[in-house]
């Protein structure tokens, strides 16, 4: 199984255009962080949790050719505002692209492009099929996943477990239940906004504290913000075994 961070960034933070922070005027590629996503690919199955606005400039980048499914974790719309660019891969498949999300998420995909769902056949309109998902573990073309229930403040969203490998984003709550799913992960992906306390967020050291009660054999930091500051540096400050995600970063599991 391959894993390769399409984004380790967020809105949230985000400084304005022009900006000149330490972070917008790094030259250290790991520092240019895009809206978070992630990409599996297992068993010739190619599946991206969440699409949010940078997913064509992300799907460029890897220069993906496939897409078996896109996978949506909650409704925000940095985690979704991308999905009329799977019309490439319609235009490439000649079928719907394969949509995965809560009865919730899906109400929001309605109201949010409403022209892909008003009946109207316009031509180049996406295409997509919808799957309800809820935290019950579900398969996508034989590839198993476990569900795992967050809060994101009050909202609930979906985290998932695909073998080994465990991905949580948009939490700062998670029950003792739901966390029995993640332990014997040999890689964890949790969220850490920056290193003050937030509302919806875990901030850096709530992520650090999770990581070590699961003790996975590797984790990593997304959903990062500005705010947290450089790669660099606060690479020099995590406890062995945890690093920060970026942009980009692909490992074999």
């Amino acid at each position: 199984m391959k894993i390769t961070f399409l984004g380790s960034g967020t809105s949230q933070g985000m400084p304005v255009i022009a900006c000149e922070c330490e972070i917008c005027a790094s030259v250290d590629l790991k520092d240019k962080r895009l809206r978070v996503s992630v990409m599996i690919e297992t068993e010739g199955k190619v599946i991206v949790i969440d699409a949010g606005p940078d997913f064509r400039q992300q799907m460029l980048r890897e220069k993906v050719k496939k897409l078996t499914a896109i996978v949506f974790t909650h409704e925000h719309k940095d985690h979704i505002a991308g999905l009329d660019d799977v019309r490439a891969f319609n235009f490439i498949t000649k079928k719907p692209a394969e949509i995965y999300a809560s009865i919730r998420v899906q109400e929001a995909l309605r109201r949010e492009f409403h022209y892909v769902f008003s009946g109207i056949d316009y031509p180049g309109i996406p295409q997509l099929n919808l799957n309800t998902i809820d935290n019950s573990p579900f398969e996508i073309e034989g590839v198993k996943i476990i569900p795992i229930s967050v809060l994101h403040y009050k909202l609930p969203v979906l985290g998932f477990r695909i073998g080994d490998f465990t991905y949580i984003t948009d939490a700062n709550y998670i029950s003792d239940e739901e966390l029995e799913k993640m332990k014997g992960s040999k890689v964890l992906v949790l969220n850490a906004l920056h290193k003050d306390k937030h509302i919806s967020h875990f901030n850096l050291g709530e992520a650090i504290a999770l990581i070590q009660k699961i003790k996975p054999e590797k984790a990593y930091l997304t959903h990062i913000s500005h705010l947290m500051g450089k790669h660099e540096e606060i690479s020099k400050e995590l406890p062995e075994g945890i690093e920060l995600g970026y942009d980009g970063l692909s490992f074999e599991l």
